[in-house]
């Protein structure tokens, strides 16, 4: 009787043990953002931007890479020449965010799972058309009527509004001329 008393406590310990561990599959979570964030392009302080940002986590590392500007995470994800082990994308909810100079230090959403306005009158953080991310499709809707734009998931996310020519600066930037939105040094269609 004892015996069966000592598995079944053991048991018991495993399956809440096995409830707190975070999934292996799990994207890892959100980081604060700090005054030590700086831009993975840019080289900057995010803090001196206005606009949402954006984090990626990729593989083997615990620490994001930092964007100034949301769109500057979806740049990453197109160029053929990023990595391409990302366990996780975060952007800034700016469905939640304080105010448009600053988005919040902790109110991140998935950006796999945001709805993003584009092509509206607000400019992000290097001065750049900018993918502004909402975690509520109702939020982005709003935003868009008094700001202008469409919104869009991030599957539906036009190449062509992240990498263009009309991109400005930023990681956008990076491949200025190429509106067709095909990377650099590729041919045009």
């Amino acid at each position: 009787m004892k015996t069966f008393a000592l598995i079944g406590a053991a048991l018991c310990t495993m399956a809440l043990a096995a409830c707190t561990e975070e999934a292996p599959d799990a994207p890892p979570a959100p980081h604060a953002l700090s005054a030590e964030a700086v831009g993975h392009y840019c080289g900057m302080n995010l803090l001196e931007h206005k606009g949402p940002k954006g984090q990626i986590i990729l593989a083997g590392s615990s620490e994001p890479m930092w964007f100034s500007s949301a769109r500057d995470a979806f740049s990453f994800t197109m160029l053929p020449d990023e990595a391409r082990d990302i366990r996780a994308i975060y952007v800034s909810d700016m469905a939640k965010a304080p105010s448009w100079d600053s988005p919040g230090p902790t109110n991140w959403v998935d950006a796999r799972k945001a709805f993003f306005v584009i092509g509206s009158s607000r400019q992000g953080g290097m001065g750049a058309p900018e993918t502004i991310p909402f975690s509520d499709r109702a939020a982005a809707e709003k935003f868009a009527s008094e700001n202008g734009g469409r919104v869009v998931s991030f599957e539906e996310m036009p190449k062509d509004y992240v990498l263009g020519s009309e991109a400005g600066a930023g990681g956008a930037g990076l491949l200025k001329g190429h509106g067709d939105g095909a990377p650099a040094g590729s041919p045009s269609p």
